[in-house]
């Protein structure tokens, strides 16, 4: 019976003492967090929309696996669906006078967001 209390006690002081690697490399790793400015410039009722990010945008990376610093742009104008983008200037043209609203969001090769968005309104007279 005291062979059985001492396994017991070994076993509990070598969980309390465990490793904790996988702790101090979460700790230590740093999550990649893509930069994002947009511009705005308008033309009679053509707008361009300026994209500029440190993250590296390829047409033929979209869909396939992620990995940190690639990946495209959505944008969401107004109501309209989501757009992918992966040029740095993105037109809209012909656009209806009045307010208008414009998200620009960053994702990952696999559509996944990085949770980097800009949102900009503006106003075609």
């Amino acid at each position: 019976m005291k062979t059985l209390y001492m396994s017991l006690l070994c076993c509990l002081i070598m969980s309390a003492c465990g490793n904790n690697d996988s702790a101090k490399s979460n700790q230590n790793s740093q999550v990649y967090v893509p930069t994002l400015q947009v511009n705005v410039e308008i033309i009679s009722n053509r707008v361009y929309v300026t994209t500029m990010t440190d993250m590296s945008i390829r047409d033929d990376k979209v869909g396939s696996a992620r990995r940190a610093g690639e990946g495209h742009i959505h944008m969401y104008l107004d109501d309209r669906e989501k757009e992918t983008v992966t040029a740095k200037v993105k037109e809209y043209a012909d656009l209806p006078r009045g307010q208008h609203t414009l998200r620009v969001s960053l994702h990952n090769n696999d559509h996944t967001p990085y949770d980097i968005a800009k949102t900009v309104d503006f106003d075609i007279k």
